[in-house]
């Protein structure tokens, strides 16, 4: 039986992170709000840098969050390609929530869910739904896939991409998607294997990976 391991063909290897932590002491939903983030902690970003491929393809979404992360992470050691942005990488954009805190969202709006702020299917007025996020994901990595075919590639985005990611590979709906967590810096390991069933040529490696300190 053929294996991950005994496949014979271009593997290629999404390193997703997710960005460093927004400052947010008031709790409030910031989508695509274009909010800085605090890339102070130099020990977890060294130790995260350090698991990185060298000489990777990067790309980040058109965030400042992410772009920052990225760079930072470059700063402490990990190298490839310059970063291109990818606005499709952009975390979902919540509309009239945006600025909102999710209490009051949660308060307000109703249709309460345990691990999103509202069904996965729904829109935010004047936004997108989670569904949403995913089509525009999923569209932006298999032409990334198909143009980086065999390399590793760096993604640094956001926590509903990164479960866009995931649910691509394992072929999962939307609510089951928002299930996985991605903390702050953490690393998604998913490979793509280039002559496989499409069906199944992705494999996740490892989720959410930190340092057990910041775990």
């Amino acid at each position: 039986m053929a294996t991950a391991a005994n496949i014979k063909a271009p593997v290629t290897r999404w390193w997703w992170v997710r960005h460093a932590v927004v400052p947010n002491p008031e709790g409030r939903c910031y989508g695509q709000s274009d909010l800085d983030c605090d890339v102070s902690d130099h020990v977890l970003f060294r130790h995260q840098a350090a698991l990185l491929p060298r000489g990777a393809v990067w790309v980040t979404s058109g965030l400042l969050r992410a772009i920052k992360t990225a760079d930072t992470l470059r700063a402490h050691g990990a190298d490839g390609d310059p970063p291109v942005r990818e606005p499709r990488f952009n975390e979902q954009h919540f509309g009239q929530w945006q600025g909102k805190t999710y209490a009051d969202i949660a308060a307000n709006h109703g249709d309460k869910h345990l691990f999103w702020l509202g069904p996965p299917t729904n829109r935010p007025p004047s936004g997108e739904s989670f569904v949403d996020l995913m089509e525009r994901a999923s569209s932006a990595i298999l032409e990334i896939n198909e143009a980086h075919k065999g390399r590793d590639i760096v993604a640094v985005t956001h926590g509903g991409t990164i479960r866009a990611a995931l649910a691509l590979a394992m072929g999962l709906g939307a609510d089951a998607a928002v299930r996985f967590e991605a903390e702050n810096v953490s690393l998604t390991l998913i490979e793509h294997y280039e002559q496989a069933d499409p069906e199944h040529a992705w494999r996740i490696v490892f989720t959410n990976l930190l340092p057990r300190a910041a775990a």
